[in-house]
């Protein structure tokens, strides 16, 4: 079996004498044992596999899938949580891009935790997945190092944190998407604009936030705190922040909801209050999902290309798991304002 190094193995010479022979025997271990544990075994005591994935990774070794050498037919796809149509959208484009490759998709949730269990880990590895693809999600370094290790690329979509320069992700103009729903409210005379954002430790939802405080500033508008509101991208959280807003003394004449289900929830928080859309409250929605334009009314929303990250994010998964090396590894794609009927200027007070 042959070997190459690791993207951050810079001794060629020790690169050429790598094999996985001398893994063992560097580890104290037979041949198959450091074979079962690239093929992701079960049955490897955990100090042994602990100290094979040690040397593999201190060593660079990498697995090479060469032409005829068994290429994977499956691709993993992760989410954080696995229960809304944002997460169809996602499905939609990797499908898409792994059909065409004559590749299954082995789709799988982490329960709502941002970083999936090792378990997780030891199926993809027992699957020798051409790639993992991960939604929302992050991995942990050595979790990184066991993928690597085995050949198997990982790329991820709408990172929560800074991915770092050396991670593949797809992304979306974020801030730009916040900054033109908030204008859009600006120019229709709105003074008092609330925005409910998602999580607070989410890339995407703080980059919204800023968007939304830098459209304010430029009006030269004052940022008042306590038209911010954090908390999930769900319904419920929409409806709750929604509900606490239109109770206000003074409430806000339109919001910028962090995504289309939170603005969902604004809407039934409004009708639970006799509170009408557009005539008592403007409401913009963040993601522009199918069902956007069927509600009542329809939601002005900005597009996030859900599908198309998706596919992009497929694409750059299949290119670095045949080898190649993109010259951009983060992509960031571009939103836009969808303007319908659930905006309107300010009733007159």
């Amino acid at each position: 079996m042959t070997a190459e190094a690791g993207p951050n193995h810079r001794n060629a010479a020790d690169t050429e004498t790598i094999t996985i022979s001398k893994i063992a025997e560097a580890a104290g271990v037979s041949v198959p044992t450091v074979s079962k544990v690239l093929n992701g075994r079960a049955d490897v005591a955990p100090d042994t596999r602990s100290r094979v994935e040690e040397l593999i990774h201190r060593h660079g070794y990498r697995r090479r899938r060469g032409p005829g050498g068994g290429r994977s037919t499956t691709l993993d796809l992760v989410f954080h949580e696995l229960d809304s149509a944002w997460a169809i959208e996602v499905i939609r484009g990797v499908e898409r891009v792994a059909r065409a490759e004559g590749l299954s998709v082995v789709l799988s949730e982490s329960g709502g935790a941002q970083t999936p269990q090792d378990s997780w880990v030891e199926s993809v590895l027992a699957r020798q997945s051409a790639a993992v693809i991960l939604v929302l999600s992050d991995l942990e370094p050595a979790q990184q190092a066991r993928l690597s290790a085995r050949g198997i690329p990982f790329v991820v979509v709408d990172p929560t944190g800074d991915p770092g320069d050396d991670v593949p992700s797809i992304g979306s103009a974020n801030w730009n998407g916040g900054l033109a729903a908030t204008r859009h409210l600006i120019e229709l005379g709105h003074e008092r604009i609330a925005v409910i954002g998602g999580p607070r430790d989410v890339l995407c939802s703080r980059a919204r936030i800023d968007g939304y405080r830098a459209a304010l500033d430029t009006a030269g508008m004052p940022v008042d705190p306590r038209l911010i509101r954090t908390g999930d991208f769900h319904v419920e959280g929409g409806r709750d922040n929604g509900r606490d807003l239109l109770l206000m003394d003074d409430p806000p004449t339109a919001v910028f909801a962090g995504s289309d289900l939170q603005a969902l929830g604004l809407y039934e928080a409004a009708r639970e209050l006799g509170v009408r859309v557009p005539e008592d409250i403007s409401v913009v929605g963040y993601d522009d999902l199918p069902l956007a334009r069927w509600v009542g009314p329809p939601l002005t929303t900005v597009r996030q290309p859900l599908t198309e990250m998706a596919e992009e994010a497929t694409r750059l998964a299949l290119s670095l798991s045949r080898g190649e090396r993109p010259a951009n590894l983060r992509l960031d794609l571009a939103t836009s304002l969808v303007v319908r009927q659930s905006t309107a200027p300010p009733a007159r007070r």
